[in-house]
């Protein structure tokens, strides 16, 4: 699980501590995007570096228990992400979603050539639902990322 809120007050702080918990009793490894700091405060198991992210942050680099993961969308950010020591890579978007134009989305087959020499894990990103999993197994994708199928799913109708 990827956290990314910002705590302001005292109830976004009971949240997150809450969050923090489920995870650790579920056993599902729990991520801070882009904060060190907040991810020494809550024991998190990594960082999610974003593709915005372009810092070089030494930081990182000085707490090893760290698993750093990186958002790519294409060969050049990969490259700046393997500078940053990220082990793992979310390549996105794999299918249309509100966020991308239609010209942006880089389906199987493009996603595969993009990631061929890729020497990471990969995960999966973007407009996955039940009408496209079964493509991701014909992908290099250890994981995906379901955030938009949760949502779709748990909204009302």
């Amino acid at each position: 699980m990827i956290l990314n809120f910002k705590i302001t007050n005292q109830s976004s702080l009971i949240l997150a501590k809450q969050i923090v918990k489920f995870c650790k009793f579920n056993q599902i490894p729990f991520y801070i995007i882009d904060d060190i700091r907040i991810a020494k405060r809550f024991n998190a198991q990594g960082i999610y570096i974003s593709a915005k992210n372009r810092k070089m942050d030494p930081s990182l680099v000085a707490y090893p228990r760290f698993k750093l993961i990186g958002s790519a969308h294409n060969q050049l950010e990969y490259y700046f992400k393997l500078r940053q020591n990220c082990k793992t890579l979310m390549l996105s978007p794999i299918f249309y979603n509100n966020k991308y134009s239609v010209n942006k989305i880089l389906n199987p087959i493009k996603f595969n050539l993009i990631s061929l020499n890729w020497k990471t894990e990969i995960c999966a990103l973007g407009g996955i639902s039940n009408n496209n999993i079964e493509k991701i197994k014909n992908t290099k994708a250890k994981s995906v990322g379901i955030k938009s199928w949760i949502n779709k799913e748990i909204s009302p109708k």
